[in-house]
């Protein structure tokens, strides 16, 4: 039986007007940011697109970005975040890149509900673990040490993350997270196709991992999807 259709030469229809998501103000930011995509590493628009629907679909509350860049990726996040009435923190190591990126939030007005934190991704990380399990090291958290930290720090634990920077401390940034995620929470990370040399240690730690379930999505410079099941 024949299941897929011969669609040669036809223009198939892969997603909505992004009018139907932004208003003008955002829509002139967002058009201006994807000119210069090369310069800043951004997402594609298709990929920024599904980042939204998936913040939208998990009704997330306390996202974070590894990677704001000049705030493309960060803009669609925190749209998707208006209308769940959650927040965003975001880190960017370039304090030049992140002076653009807050100039861009507050073009696009997403700036309310973004919180912006410049530095080594990894050295914020280990902060943001120390607030919650203060006195431990990642090798120290187990079963109760997490569930205490959601009885008494909820508020602080996130429930998605996206990742798109230093491409080799992808597996740092996982031991680090995987304390901080909620369970039910989900993860994306980005140019798993295009830097899998470097990114191969996180998949292979987040795909042999039976917390996770897990699916690479092959689009643009490739992304992978973990929910997080305990």
């Amino acid at each position: 039986m024949k299941f897929k259709e011969n669609l040669e030469g036809v223009n198939v229809i892969q997603k909505n007007d992004d009018a139907f998501v932004f208003d003008k103000a955002a829509l002139d930011v967002l058009s201006g940011l994807e000119k210069t995509r090369e310069d800043f590493w951004n997402l594609d628009n298709t990929s920024a697109n599904l980042l939204s629907l998936l913040v939208k679909l998990k009704g997330s509350k306390n996202a974070l970005e590894i990677g704001t860049s000049n705030g493309y990726s960060g803009i669609w996040l925190a749209q998707a975040l208006k209308e769940t009435g959650g927040k965003l923190t975001t880190i960017e190591f370039w304090d030049n890149r992140l002076d653009v990126a807050v100039e861009n939030f507050k073009k696009a007005g997403v700036n309310d509900i973004v919180e912006t934190r410049l530095g080594q991704a990894v050295m914020i990380l280990e902060e943001m673990f120390q607030e919650i399990y203060p006195q431990k090291n990642v090798n120290e958290i187990d079963d109760k040490a997490f569930e205490d930290a959601t009885n008494s720090r909820s508020e602080k634990l996130f429930d998605f993350v996206f990742i798109d920077a230093n491409k080799s401390e992808y597996i740092k940034y996982f031991n680090l997270i995987h304390p901080m995620l909620q369970k039910g929470g989900v993860i994306v990370a980005d140019n798993i196709l295009s830097h899998y040399k470097k990114v191969e240690p996180f998949v292979k730690a987040i795909t042999d991992n039976q917390n996770y379930q897990t699916q690479l999505i092959p689009i643009d410079t490739g992304m992978i999807a973990a929910y997080k099941l305990e």
